[in-house]
């Protein structure tokens, strides 16, 4: 049974996932860590392009660590959550659906052809990975009969749905690091285009918007735990401690894979999502119906 934390929880949750995204980032740059990076942006003096529409620029840069903030508060820690809403999934869904307008507002206010560039790749790929993403986590919801997230954990009491449920389980993992245009999936801020939405940004913009990508990529590995992964279910360990230990894995892995797997083009992971994840998807949550049915 998922609880619903004490209020200051609230106020707990963005520091806590600032941390994990700051700690991530230290392992992923294998050195000094991000410390000297924001310090610089911080300092830096904002640069702005000849007719650019600055608050929406501002609205977007904003918006996409607000939107990976609000995606975590129907996170369980344990078995406690901000809130455990009878619609989390949903909920998780639709906060995806901010990051995508934070990324494509900040790609077209400064008025810059790259930056535009990268803002529509990002709703070419949003495209492509959101409809095998969205059977992903749904199926994994009607494995547990249920939309909200604590009853998807409560199922999983006695076998983790990333046993029965391996291609939906793997499938979340690729789209993961696409929701957070990471490794194989970077075009939308790829060098090839200057650095593409993000191109055009600089000081406190830059780093709004470089934060919210690791608190998107932290939020959408921590989800892989109450979807797939059993939650805070564990032998010896109390529930939070599973629930980091599990997160701490399941975002080793997206690490590993961001250095291990090239850059996809665009139309070619367009291709590999409508062609062979959405008909996998479909396959196992067919799968999954048949077996809830047989119940």
């Amino acid at each position: 049974m998922v609880d619903s934390a004490p209020l200051w929880a609230v106020a707990v949750l963005p520091v806590v996932l600032v941390l994990a995204a700051w700690a991530t980032a230290t392992v992923d740059a294998r050195s000094t860590g991000p410390g000297r990076e924001v310090l610089r942006l911080l300092v830096q003096q904002r640069r702005i392009t000849r007719a650019a529409d600055i608050p929406l620029v501002w609205l977007g840069t904003t918006l996409l660590p607000v939107a990976a903030v609000l995606a975590a508060a129907v996170l369980p820690f344990g078995f406690r959550s901000v809130s455990d809403l009878p619609d989390g999934i949903v909920w998780f869904n639709a906060m995806e659906a901010l990051a995508w307008a934070a990324v494509w507002l900040t790609g077209w206010g400064p008025n810059s052809t790259l930056s535009l560039i990268g803002g529509y790749r990002f709703l070419a790929q949003g495209l492509a990975y959101e409809l095998p993403h969205m059977l992903a986590i749904t199926t994994a919801a009607l494995g547990a009969e249920s939309l909200r997230v604590g009853a998807v954990v409560e199922a999983q009491s006695g076998l983790w749905f990333a046993v029965w449920m391996p291609v939906a389980f793997g499938i979340y993992l690729l789209s993961a690091l696409a929701m957070a245009f990471w490794g194989p999936f970077d075009q939308p801020a790829g060098a090839d285009a200057a650095g593409g939405a993000a191109g055009e940004l600089s000081g406190v913009d830059r780093l709004l918007f470089l934060g919210g990508r690791w608190l998107l990529l932290v939020v959408a590995a921590a989800f892989a735990v109450p979807l797939f992964l059993g939650g805070g279910h564990g032998p010896l360990l109390p529930g939070w401690a599973w629930t980091v230990l599990k997160t701490a894995v399941v975002l080793g892995f997206l690490l590993w894979a961001r250095r291990r797997m090239p850059t996809v083009r665009m139309e070619r992971y367009v291709e590999l999502a409508w062609v062979v994840l959405t008909p996998l998807a479909v396959a196992q949550a067919l799968v999954v119906a048949v077996v809830v049915l047989a119940r």
